[in-house]
């Protein structure tokens, strides 16, 4: 199965094209400005690269989430319309799911940073399944929750978070920074899962947007 993966939920994004759970390309974008107007420039790069036609796609799989909500609605928009208009299978993957397949242990605390003083944070077993729900909260609130046991941390950049654990039962757990990159795990998690009709898949936001929140505070 070849799959195009697509991640554009935060500043630093990436492209993937995994076939058969080998990575034929990757590459990690950076985009402060957003990958609206250059996200499909990049994936005909990609794909050169990988000598694949567009029509050879059989899924294509995006990041859903959480992170910035322009940047998830990007990559979902992108992976729901090509699939559509090609007649393929489409496929959404939890960005906190990507992390904590680079993880080892049996259970795997994936932490996200979502600003405002707040971590996106999961914890999924040696099979990626969900342990706790996804949630948005405060990194020590959060810690509070997550279960006994032997517990890896796994983020992007852990060295926020870090401080945080001095003093806790977690001060002496394992942390794994994982690359940037997260297209090629979204990509390897679709295909273990298997794609579906486009129509069917959606965004993971977790937190509601700023316009919910002002509104809501107003």
């Amino acid at each position: 199965m070849r799959i195009l993966a697509i991640d554009t939920t935060a500043t630093f994004g990436s492209i993937a094209a995994v076939e058969n759970g080998a990575v034929v390309a990757e590459s990690l974008l950076h985009s402060p400005e957003g990958f609206s107007s250059s996200l499909f420039g990049h994936m005909r790069a990609l794909l050169d690269r990988a000598g694949w036609k567009l029509d050879s796609i059989d899924c294509f799989a995006a990041a859903a989430g959480p992170g910035s909500f322009t940047g998830v609605r990007v990559g979902m928009a992108a992976a729901k319309g090509l699939a559509e208009a090609l007649g393929k299978r489409a496929a959404a993957v939890s960005n906190l799911q990507a992390v904590a397949s680079f993880g080892e242990g049996p259970l795997r605390a994936a932490v996200l940073d979502a600003r405002r003083g707040q971590v996106y944070g999961a914890v999924y077993d040696s099979s990626l399944k969900l342990v706790t729900p996804e949630v948005v909260a405060r990194f020590p609130e959060w810690l509070a929750t997550l279960p006994d046991g032997d517990i890896q941390f796994l983020s992007t950049d852990f060295s926020p978070f870090r401080p945080a654990l001095a003093g806790t039962r977690f001060e002496r757990a394992q942390v794994l920074d994982v690359p940037r990159a997260l297209a090629a795990a979204v990509g390897k998690i679709a295909e273990s899962r298997g794609c579906a009709d486009a129509a069917a898949i959606d965004a993971n936001y977790v937190r509601r947007s700023d316009a919910e929140l002002f509104w809501r505070d107003k």
